[in-house]
């Protein structure tokens, strides 16, 4: 049995020693598409900021876990519809969110060779976030003092640049389509909240996170490349 626990470990530490890992920040703006605001795709209105982790399993593909919180503003004011300015609709809300899945890249990029290394790439996974549970009652905003929260899915397009041994240098930008229509505080849901409800209710919502990435990457190279 101690044996069977050391050949565990053993297995375990090789694996961590044999693979290139990054760490690091993710830092830019969070805009949402809805029923309320304008409908950019992407125009960043507040700050988002956030922390990433990548496995390279290979120089096609990378696991990806994430953790960013991210601020909006959709105002109608701003928008380009008649209609949505006469209204005049102001929704502030905030995401926290954490994802997982796989990015895949264009060419290969082989960290452990000397030079630069480029490729674009694409993300997409699996992704929870948290939001703040919103309604319009007479045209004023009400704020309850509770979150909710729901799944989505990314959609992520990037790029990715070796400074130098250690840094890599990113920008992406990542859409979010979700599996709730009250990110705007249009469709409130339940019995008692009906009466709140505006815009198109079969159309989901979507927020967007845009910004620049710097990672760190460690590791050492894999024995069976030692000989390329």
């Amino acid at each position: 049995m101690r044996y069977t626990a050391f050949l565990i470990l053993f297995f375990l530490l090789s694996s961590l020693q044999s693979q290139t890992y990054e760490v690091g920040v993710f830092a830019g703006g969070a805009n949402t598409i809805s029923d309320v605001g304008k409908t950019n795709y992407i125009l960043p209105s507040d700050i988002a900021f956030g922390g990433l982790f990548k496995w390279n399993i290979s120089k096609r593909y990378a696991w990806r876990g994430s953790l960013t919180y991210g601020q909006f503003t959709a105002d109608d004011n701003k928008s380009s519809s008649t209609a949505r300015q006469q209204r005049g609709y102001i929704v502030d809300n905030s995401i926290l969110e954490g994802s997982v899945g796989l990015e895949f890249n264009f060419v290969e990029y082989n960290l452990h060779k000397l030079g630069p290394a480029f490729t674009p790439y694409l993300y997409t996974g699996l992704t929870y976030f948290r939001y703040d549970y919103q309604y319009f009652n007479g045209g004023v905003l009400q704020e309850i003092e509770q979150k909710d929260g729901s799944f989505a899915i990314p959609m992520t397009v990037g790029f990715k640049y070796r400074i130098n041994q250690f840094l890599i240098f990113g920008g992406e930008i990542g859409a979010r389509y979700t599996f709730t229509d009250n990110l705007d505080a249009s469709n409130p849901e339940g019995s008692n909240f009906e009466e709140f409800q505006f815009g198109n209710i079969f159309s989901d919502d979507w927020y967007v996170f845009s910004g620049l990435t710097l990672t760190y990457t460690f590791g050492r190279k894999p024995c069976m490349d030692c000989f390329e």
